[in-house]
């Protein structure tokens, strides 16, 4: 076997083990647009595969791979480039266990935020990042993502608030 075709392989199969946790992560920086969120990993997929050599060789070859990610979603947001617009519907498809509603309304009230408040809160708190990996991912400092995932929650809350009572009630 080749040394490309040995590199394709190896690729491959990171690709095939990490693409449905960076969907995940895609789909809730894109707010729930699902069309968004498959064109951001395959961006990102790109991107990891035309420098597979320096990917694999990092210490997280995981964490790279979402790093470059949620960069290309915050870059995509700033240029703005795109002729596509958000729509207010969420497309069909099964997001797993919980209440549909809650799913919605979180997913809508992440909408509201701006782009890197909205990756910080993914990164923070559906990743499950420390704040010293948020910072790295994003290339800000600790103090920031604090002071991000701060602001960020209260203006979730304030977004939730009259849906959140209803929508946890037993």
């Amino acid at each position: 076997m080749t040394r490309q075709m040995g590199r394709d392989t190896e690729f491959r199969e990171f690709a095939q083990i990490r693409t449905a946790p960076l969907f995940r992560t895609a789909l809730l920086l894109t707010a729930g647009d699902w069309h968004a969120a498959e064109d951001l990993v395959q961006s990102a997929l790109g991107k990891a595969y035309a420098s597979w050599g320096k990917v694999r060789r990092a210490d997280n070859p995981d964490a790279y791979v979402r790093s470059v990610l949620v960069r290309t979603h915050l870059s995509q947001r700033r240029l703005r480039s795109s002729g596509e617009r958000p729509t207010a519907e969420l497309p069909e498809g099964a997001y797993g266990d919980g209440d549909p509603a809650l799913r919605v309304a979180l997913l809508q009230a992440l909408a509201q935020l701006p782009p890197k408040d909205r990756a910080v809160l993914v990164l923070r708190y559906w990743e499950d990042h420390s704040v010293e990996q948020t910072a790295c991912e994003l290339g800000l400092r600790a103090g920031t993502v604090r002071n991000r995932s701060m602001s960020a929650l209260a203006k979730l809350r304030e977004l939730l608030n009259g849906d959140l009572e209803s929508l946890t009630a037993i």
